[in-house]
């Protein structure tokens, strides 16, 4: 069965004073449906690109390479007028920051009909029903009520859940979810991912979700993927990639997760050493080599290949290039 998006040699740049920034550098991808996928990884890696490019939506960057094949549709060939239609119908997207995507000055109720009123044609009033109706399945208090506040009116994780109601109203295959608990509290952020989760199976929904939280990784995601400086260096089904990381940045990402609080003060948290690299001008080979505690001769000039292991995993890196399946 083909996946119900698929991901080819993915290049999305931006413009800079010193050069072309690669947000996206030859990324490979595939999600099958009903599965949640997780992209993780520490800011700036590319994500976000990712998520924003599948939907065309990358300006004032570009897309200058690859193909992005959604229900064995290319979405880098279609017209505009026919990308507007894969928007919100097809691939819903629940944007990082809430509180920056809804428009201040319109009701709640308005902009969750408003794709209604576009997608399905549905008068003022049928709009304003099903609003509050996508308002009451993802939980918000009060729906009627809610319905007629603005956005400053709404707590964070309100907003949130108003932000969902919007990505899904009109019935989408693909949820793309960026940073949905982030700058929530951890009781919120436990019943958003409860709502995802049940989302999921009442929409029957296929799941990206953009993260750098592998707490939040490790509740929701069946696969995971492990993006650095634009590319994706790793990819495992989620129990298997705590269990057994084998890319050493996987690995420092894992081990930078504080533990569990035990009574002692002044234990040092552990961070991955150095920095991102330029993305303008990044190192030649393996881009995180010059971070990588096991970096040997080849990593410094040679790029590793996307290896494909047992199990279905890949991961791009030089220590396990024996290891291919």
């Amino acid at each position: 069965m083909s996946p119900l998006l698929s991901i080819e040699r993915l290049d999305v740049r931006y413009e800079s004073a010193r050069g072309d920034v690669r947000a996206v550098d030859g990324l490979d991808l595939a999600l099958e449906s009903g599965e949640t996928y997780a992209l993780v990884g520490e800011s700036g890696c590319g994500k976000t690109a990712t998520a924003y490019a599948i939907l065309r939506l990358v300006e004032p960057g570009w897309i200058a390479g690859g193909r992005v094949v959604f229900q064995g549709r290319d979405l880098m060939a279609l017209s505009e007028k026919e990308m507007r239609r894969v928007r919100g119908a097809g691939i819903g997207l629940a944007f990082q920051e809430p509180g920056a995507a809804l428009n201040p000055v319109l009701k709640i109720g308005t902009q969750v009909g408003e794709s209604l009123r576009i997608h399905r044609g549905l008068s003022r009033r049928e709009a304003w029903r099903e609003a509050v109706r996508l308002l009451e399945a993802v939980s918000l208090p009060d729906p009627e009520r809610q319905a007629g506040s603005y956005a400053h009116e709404l707590s964070g994780g309100m907003k949130q859940r108003a932000m969902l109601a919007i990505a899904l109203s009109c019935g989408p295959a693909l949820l793309i979810a960026d940073e949905p608990t982030s700058a929530l509290d951890v009781t919120i952020q436990a019943q958003i991912l409860d709502l995802l989760r049940k989302l999921k199976a009442d929409y029957n929904l296929t799941v990206l979700l953009i993260t750098h939280d592998f707490g939040v990784v490790a509740e929701i995601a069946d696969r995971v993927g492990v993006m650095y400086a634009g590319r994706l260096v790793e990819e495992a089904r989620c129990r298997e990639l705590f269990a057994d990381p084998k890319h050493p940045y996987t690995r420092a990402l894992l081990d930078a997760i504080p533990e569990e609080a035990d009574g002692r003060h002044g234990k040092r948290l552990r961070a991955v050493p150095g920095g991102a690299p330029d993305p303008v001008t990044p190192p030649p080979g393996c881009r995180f080599h010059p971070r990588c505690p096991d970096a040997f001769a080849p990593c410094s000039g040679i790029s590793p290949e996307d290896l494909r292991l047992e199990g279905g995993r890949r991961v791009a890196c030089h220590l396990h290039a024996a290891d291919r399946a």
